[in-house]
Order: structure tokens, then C-alpha cells, then sequence
């Protein structure tokens, strides 16, 4: 009897001390120690690092609720075979995020549906996981919350909270067209953060071709200016994956080969 109200004791203090995962794990860790008979402090231990992973396993969910990903997806499951024109050595350095320390930027630039979308997200979530508030939009999207909080006069307000952020994922520059309006904002957005916060960018376009996306050549060399001080860039040369999908299933052959971005688009 004095066990079974021990136990509910200990279940009791460490539900005070707000220790869910410990009172989760308390029945099995407290088995297993009695069958390898371990010392109080080794037992302590298995119990203090069950919690402490259950606690950074729940914040790097949180964190991932909040960025706001269109989906979820790892570097596992990325097909480097597929786009070998990619390095999975810079790309998995890029994962240890010691570039979101050093508020550095990441820019992948290639056609659409090789992958960048994919990556982009896959570093977000390494991101989460080492402890970093992200945040993930698309450029139109964020071009229409900056013109919102302008019209409303909170556009200061907006900046400094975007700025919060250790790292924003800005997904498909080029898609369509900001105009010289919607190029200013987010060149504000960017000025804000240049060199306290990383960007993670995405875009169809080789640089070259930012003057039209902006619709002012000035703003999108201005804009590049502070990207490309600090960063890594990646292209991804290959074919969409969507289409590889539907050849596979028979429905269209191979496409003649498009003109691939180069290093040198800058």
C-alpha cells in the first residue's frame, strides 16, 4: 500500500513541477530500472532526459505550427539523384542552420517544380527543430499583408514583428509580378532584416530577370545587393517532378530540355 501511495506521490510532485513527460514515462522507466537494478542518479538521469526530449520534441511542433508550412517535408525524402546538379554536402550543411546564426541567406533559384519549394521547407524544418522561430509565405502573400499594414498605417509595426522571425522563408519570387509598389515593401522588409535575420528564397527567375519581376531595376538591384552579401546560392537544374510523375504514368514522353539557370545569373 505505502508503494502504490509513493507512486501516486511521485506522480502527483512531478505533474506540479509540470513534468508531463516524466509522469508519462514514470511506470516503464521505474521497471526498467528495477530489471538493470540502476543507481538513483543513473535512474535520475534516464528520467531528466526523457523529459527534456518530450519538451524539445513539443516546442519543435509548436514551432512548426507557427511557420506555417504548406506541407512538411525532410531532406530524407528529397530525390538528390533525381537533380544531381544540386551538392547534398552543401545542402545538408545548409540543415545544421549555422547559417541562421551567422544571418546569413539561402537562395534557390531553377524552373519550377524541380524541388525548391521542397528544400525550402526541409531547411525550415531543421530550422524549427535547432530552436529557431520560422516563418514561411509566399511573396505575393507577403506583399499583400505589407500593403494591408501600409494602408492601415501599421507598416512599422508589421516590419518589426516579420522581423521577430530568425529565419522567413519567402517561396515564388517571379511567379508573378509586385510592380515597383510591392517591390518597395518588400525591399523594406528585407533592409529590416539584413544582417539579424535570415531569408530563405525561392525563385523562377535567374537574377538577371528581377528587374522585371520588381518592375523597377534599381529596387531589384538594391534588393539583391543585401541578399547576396551573406548567402548561399543554389541553383537546381533538372526536370519537374510533377512531370516525371505523369511521363511515369504514361501520359506524355520526354519534354525537349529547357534552358537551365547559371551560377553566373547574377
Amino acid at each position: 500500500m505505502s508503494g502504490g501511495l509513493q507512486y501516486e506521490r511521485l506522480q502527483d510532485q512531478l505533474l506540479r513541477l509540470r513534468l508531463v513527460q516524466s509522469v508519462e514515462r514514470l511506470p516503464s522507466l521505474l521497471e526498467a530500472a528495477a530489471k538493470r537494478e540502476l543507481s538513483y542518479s543513473d535512474f535520475l538521469e534516464e528520467l531528466l532526459s526523457a523529459e527534456l526530449t518530450g519538451k524539445q520534441d513539443r516546442n519543435t511542433a509548436m514551432r512548426i505550427r507557427m511557420a506555417h508550412f504548406p506541407f512538411e517535408k525532410t531532406l530524407e525524402s528529397f530525390d538528390f539523384k533525381f537533380q544531381p546538379s544540386l551538392d547534398p554536402k552543401i545542402v545538408r550543411e545548409l540543415a545544421t542552420s549555422r547559417y541562421i546564426a551567422n544571418a546569413e541567406n539561402v537562395l534557390l533559384l531553377g524552373p519550377p517544380g524541380v524541388g525548391k519549394t521542397h528544400l525550402a521547407v526541409a531547411l525550415g524544418m531543421s530550422a524549427c527543430a535547432a530552436g529557431y522561430r520560422t516563418l514561411f509565405t509566399s511573396a505575393a502573400a507577403m506583399v499583400a499583408l505589407l500593403t494591408r499594414a501600409q494602408s492601415e498605417n501599421r507598416l512599422e509595426e508589421k516590419l518589426q514583428v516579420l522581423s521577430r522571425s530568425k529565419l522567413l522563408i519567402i517561396d515564388e519570387i517571379g511567379y508573378l509580378p509586385l510592380g515597383p509598389s510591392g517591390a518597395n515593401l518588400l525591399f523594406q522588409l528585407i533592409a529590416k532584416r539584413y544582417e539579424r535575420g535570415s531569408i530563405i528564397l525561392t525563385s523562377n527567375q535567374s537574377l538577371t530577370g528581377w528587374g522585371d519581376v520588381f518592375g523597377d531595376p534599381i529596387i531589384a538591384t538594391a534588393i539583391l545587393d543585401r541578399l547576396l552579401h551573406h548567402s548561399t546560392m543554389l541553383n537546381v537544374k533538372g526536370e519537374s517532378y510533377r512531370l516525371k510523375e505523369k511521363r511515369k504514368a504514361g501520359m506524355f514522353g520526354r519534354p525537349a530540355s529547357a534552358p537551365l539557370l547559371s551560377a553566373t545569373d547574377d
